[in-house]
């Protein structure tokens, strides 16, 4: 099996689309509560301009390429065998690792929840589709 590009490009392309889905209308208001995030420092990000939409997506290409490889080691060339591939990098990986920080920092467990499960809905969507996707490298 070889890196799929074109999966890779539409991973990070859903994950920076989930990423906005997620943040603005899921679940932007209770994470503004739990950070302690007011409307008006919200507003102040969001006139950053263009660049740290352009650095998520350029990241997401590169967590698309790992898990691509992950997926190719793993011999994952089903949409099932993806998606576990990414749950498992989440669960032994991800998810240990950033709540580790979370107790130690006593933040809630409702942030680390909408912060976190982000990228493990994202890690699952990714591998299921290059998964799914493999047929078609060249």
């Amino acid at each position: 099996m070889r890196t799929n590009y074109a999966a890779v490009i539409v991973c990070a392309i859903v994950y920076w689309l989930l990423g906005g889905v997620w943040f603005d209308w899921l679940f932007g208001k209770q994470w503004m509560v739990l950070e302690h995030v007011s409307a008006a420092q919200a507003s102040a990000a969001s006139q950053a301009g263009v660049w740290p939409f352009i650095l998520t997506f350029l990241l997401n290409l590169v967590i698309a390429f790992a898990l691509a490889q992950v997926c190719i080691w793993r011999k994952a060339d089903t949409a099932a065998r993806g998606a576990t591939t990414g749950l498992l990098l989440w669960i032994g990986i991800v998810g240990p690792i950033v709540y580790t920080t979370y107790v130690y920092e006593m933040r809630p467990i409702q942030l680390f929840a909408i912060n976190e499960f982000l990228p493990l809905v994202g890690l699952c969507l990714m591998g299921g589709i290059l998964g799914a996707w493999t047929k078609k490298a060249a």
